[in-house]
């Protein structure tokens, strides 16, 4: 039997160095499962960022968008900000199980506020947002969720970058779990790294 995979996306100007990657890391290797985790760097354009997701997905999983397999029981997508907006997209074209959080739901009118020169948090290199950014976006919008109880929504409600209402009702039919204050960073990420491992089919 295939052993299930974690495809973790980051959020925006972030990286596999994040606090919740490594706390999700760490507490797979203690299990003897890190290796079950793939985290990779995304590239700023949204379009290279979902067809190096893609490729990853084809590889590891072998999903294809016309050869789907079961669903979501190789393989559970998780996103957090940006990330959650990407996981959606790949999760509704591969028909995998996703975990989402504090995600953004319009991501092409949320990054407006953005244009212009960036950097990446981790490794310092600049780069550019730009218009065209926006449009690849606004392309990877997803109308209407194909099946809501394919994912578990996790926001908390004191998110100062993004209305974690409009995530709520986004994820209308899902698993959620809403909680009262936190941030953006999703503050208690680490209470819920077992019952994530556990949604994704590693016990």
């Amino acid at each position: 039997m295939e052993q299930p995979l974690i495809l973790y996306f980051h959020g925006f100007t972030s990286g596999p160095e994040s606090r919740k990657v490594q706390a999700l890391a760490s507490r797979m290797a203690e299990r003897g499962i890190a290796d079950q985790l793939i985290c990779p760097q995304l590239p700023a354009s949204p379009a290279a960022a979902i067809a190096l997701a893609d490729q990853i997905i084809t590889a590891k999983v072998g999903v294809t968008e016309g050869n789907p397999r079961g669903t979501g029981e190789t393989a559970t997508l998780m996103g957090s900000s940006l990330g959650g907006f990407y996981a959606t997209h790949l999760a509704e074209k591969h028909r995998l199980n996703a975990v989402l959080i504090n995600p953004a739901v319009v991501a092409a009118l949320e990054l407006e506020r953005y244009l212009g020169p960036q950097t990446w948090l981790y490794s310092g290199e600049p780069f550019d947002f730009t218009r065209q950014h926006i449009d690849e976006l606004a392309a990877l919008e997803v109308p209407v969720l194909a099946d809501p109880a394919r994912y578990w929504l996790l926001v908390e409600e004191g998110d100062e970058t993004l209305d974690y209402r409009q995530a709520v009702a986004r994820y209308a039919g899902a698993r959620q779990t809403v909680l009262p204050g936190g941030d953006h960073s999703f503050t208690r990420w680490d209470d819920y790294l077992d019952e994530v491992l556990a949604f994704a089919g590693l016990k």
